[in-house]
């Protein structure tokens, strides 16, 4: 197992990390000017939020979402392939088909948070928040007995509020990506040039009916091998 970067190195990497650069206050206004729903105050550091991990290991970090997509093959391609993959789970886009999960964690793949009902956080009262990330953090330790450490917000939105909420819900960083694939097969990029280099976050959406997650997969990991680089466990370097 790797050894975690030190804070410093994770704000190196960090796309809006509170204290680093300015993710918004999770206080909106009326349109009077009264402040909103007052956020308490963390009981835990904020987590730092992550595109890319620095690393010097040519690696880079594959991540799912949602859940919605339950193809059978791709847990024979993780198994065979041992790819250390991240599945970031919405139970309400789950629904009955937390064994397909259960399967692929046990060929290597990690369960990580992506809330109970996908809303976009940024701007929603700190309790609405953390009922969404902990509700989650609790589903997922009744059907796994895990706690996970790494979440994210869905569509990518979040504001100091989610921060804090995740932080009391135990999570230890907030994880977005700064590639993604598209439809018909590029990555597009976030940030930065266009091309992979080692420590991205790689983010393979759900929903593409013209490929199965299988096919699609495989074709990424031509272009990662073709890089000369291979697929880490991001839950060793965060």
């Amino acid at each position: 197992m790797r050894r975690r970067p030190a804070a410093a190195a994770l704000c190196a990497g960090v796309v809006l990390l509170a204290g680093c650069a300015g993710a918004t206050d999770g206080r909106p206004d009326t349109a009077d000017g009264r402040a909103q729903d007052p956020v308490p105050a963390a009981s835990h550091p904020l987590p730092p939020v992550v595109d890319h991990v620095p690393t010097r290991d040519p690696v880079v970090f594959l991540t799912y979402d949602d859940g919605a997509e339950r193809d059978p093959r791709f847990v024979g391609l993780v198994r065979e392939r041992r790819l250390p993959v991240s599945m970031f789970l919405t139970d309400s886009v789950v629904g009955p088909g937390y064994g397909h999960f259960a399967r692929l964690r046990a060929v290597g793949a990690s369960i990580q948070n992506h809330t109970l009902d996908h809303p976009a956080l940024r701007g929603l009262p700190y309790a609405g928040q953390r009922a969404e990330i902990c509700g989650q953090q609790h589903k997922l330790r009744s059907r796994f007995g895990i706690r996970p450490r790494l979440f994210r917000p869905p569509y990518g939105t979040y504001d100091t509020t989610t921060l804090r909420a995740a932080a009391d819900c135990g999570i230890a960083a907030v994880v977005l990506w700064r590639a993604s694939l598209g439809a018909d097969g590029a990555l597009t990029y976030r940030r930065g040039g266009p091309d992979l280099r080692p420590g991205d976050i790689v983010s393979v959406p759900s929903g593409d009916a013209s490929a199965t997650l299988t096919e699609r997969t495989v074709r990424l990991l031509r272009q990662i091998e073709g890089k000369g680089l291979r697929v880490g466990r991001l839950e060793d370097y965060l």
